[in-house]
């Protein structure tokens, strides 16, 4: 070994790589939060974000063993963590900007977007814990301990980062705060291991960290440049979110042609549209459809005893209340800041006639005693995905089982051509419920384009001589498909089961 490549001290060496392999973690966990407001929280997302983020480890873990095999690796190492911190500054605008362009994009755009947001940020920090190793092979006789032990610090980093950005840091921070103290700490860890190997270096005779032409002043101002116009870039890129919380980019938005009307958008997907002066009023055609249902279900002015899975808006809830004083409703909502936003912007208030429960919606099911609900709504999306564990035959056997034997599930899910979600979540709510009915736009039903779907159950007859009317009159009527056309429509759909439920790939487009 070059007798100037003196190795870095044991712990200064397990710090640079345990902060490395930390940083793609948290680029890692952050990197599905930037992308889903343009491309949503789906499978095949949230697969480019972990298929691009472990080719840019290959790739930088590769170019780091080759850098440190031809220059002194001393000499870059400050400089690699310098770089990374200016590209993970730079992430930030650069998604943002690329994702007004790309939103809504398939294959191609999801897996260009999360490139730009993970890619060179990962594969610099990648190349660090080569360059670490080179440095403290000083004796071959201990070369797999050495790399045994760095290996296994920089899987305690990245294990260490996992958990704490999953459940401490998105839970407390916005992405844009993560991405910036992320870059710092980068910063300022390549600024002390320069001033570090510098002043080692004059102290041992050796001028390899101090020569202008390895690491100049120059260079050090030109990635500071760099570091800075991306932190204040981030100021001027476009931010779809009012609020972020640990599940969604939220914007709360006013109505134009209607000032007491509020758009809540998630991801921005439309969501939610409330009425503040007017709950009964619905906007949205689904909406439309299971307020019908509900009043085509029970006598007019009955209260009624509704569990909601997924509050969104609270629109339904708002609505039930309304047309039928006395009514119940519980709400399983997974999403707490949601709550909080709902409470503060769209005048969400708990009380004897709303219940509000923060959870996973499966779980809070399993909670509820046996037919204790008139009426359950499924309503919880992730972006414009139903969670699969929300779609299976396990699900809706639990639903049954806390409705009342006259009661009734109405679930809203989106679909499109060719429609092969819709159908296996027919045939699976077809396995536990006899009478189902399937509400949609004619167009979506013959294929011809994508729309909301909302699917009718229940233990008895659903009642809709009284429902089809209703439907009929509203400003888009639709009909109801229902028998033989329904059969015929489902043809050999497969069963969703907690065993299989590949929601995702029944919504990609074939």
């Amino acid at each position: 070994m070059n007798p100037t490549m003196s190795p870095l001290p044991p712990p200064l060496a397990a710090a640079a790589v345990f902060l490395a392999s930390g940083a793609v973690l948290v680029l890692e966990v952050v990197g599905l939060r930037l992308v889903g407001p343009y491309l949503g929280v789906t499978l095949q997302t949230s697969s480019a974000v972990i298929g691009i983020a472990l080719a840019a480890i290959a790739y930088g873990a590769w170019t780091g063993g080759w850098l440190a095999d031809r220059i002194d690796p001393r000499r870059v190492l400050a400089p690699s963590f310098l770089l990374s911190a200016a590209a993970t500054a730079g992430t930030l605008p650069i998604v943002r900007w690329a994702g007004e362009l790309l939103r809504g994009s398939a294959t191609g755009g999801i897996l260009l977007l999360t490139a730009g947001a993970v890619f060179v940020p990962a594969a610099l920090l990648a190349a660090i814990t080569p360059l670490v190793v080179k440095l403290q092979l000083s004796d071959v006789r201990q070369t797999g301990r050495i790399v045994g032990k760095l290996s296994s610090i920089g899987t305690l980093g990245a294990i260490t980062a996992t958990l704490g950005t999953g459940f401490v840091l998105v839970a407390a921070l916005p992405t844009s705060f993560i991405l910036l103290g992320l870059a710092l700490l980068l910063a300022a860890c390549g600024i002390g291991l320069w001033a570090y190997l510098w002043r080692a270096d004059r102290a041992g005779g050796a001028d390899i960290a101090g020569r202008p032409d390895r690491f100049s002043s120059g260079r050090r101002a030109v990635l500071g440049v760099v570091a800075l116009s991306g932190a204040g870039l981030t100021t001027l890129a476009p931010n779809p979110c009012d609020v972020e919380t640990a599940y969604h980019c939220a914007r709360v938005v006013t109505d134009p042609a209607r000032p007491s009307g509020r758009l809540l958008l998630l991801n921005s997907a439309r969501h939610s549209y409330v009425d503040l002066a007017n709950p009964r009023h619905l906007e949205f055609a689904y909406t439309r459809w299971i307020g019908a249902f509900i009043d085509a279900c029970a006598p007019a002015g009955r209260p009624l005893r509704a569990l909601h899975l997924g509050g969104g808006g609270f629109t339904l809830p708002r609505y039930l209340s309304a047309t039928r004083p006395g009514s119940t409703n519980l709400v399983l909502e997974l999403d707490g800041e949601l709550v909080a936003l709902d409470r503060a912007t769209l005048g969400v208030e708990s009380g004897p006639g709303l219940d509000i429960r923060v959870g996973d919606a499966r779980i809070g099911l399993t909670r509820e005693p046996d037919g204790g609900y008139d009426i359950v709504v499924g309503d919880a999306f992730g972006h414009l995905v139903v969670p699969w564990h929300l779609t299976t035959r396990e699900l809706v056997t639990d639903v049954n089982r806390v409705l009342r034997p006259s009661g009734a599930y109405a679930l809203n899910l989106i679909d499109h051509p060719p429609a092969r979600f819709v159908r296996a979540e027919l045939a699976t709510i077809m396995t536990v419920f006899p009478h189902v009915a399937l509400v949609a736009p004619a167009a979506a039903i013959a294929g011809a384009s994508g729309a909301n779907f909302v699917i009718l159950a229940s233990q008895s007859p659903l009642g809709l001589a009284a429902l089809r009317p209703r439907l009929a009159g509203l400003p888009d009527p639709v009909p109801v498909l229902t028998g033989a056309e329904l059969a015929t429509f489902v043809g050999r759909a497969p069963v969703l089961t907690d065993d299989f439920a590949p929601v995702d790939q029944l919504l990609t487009h074939p």
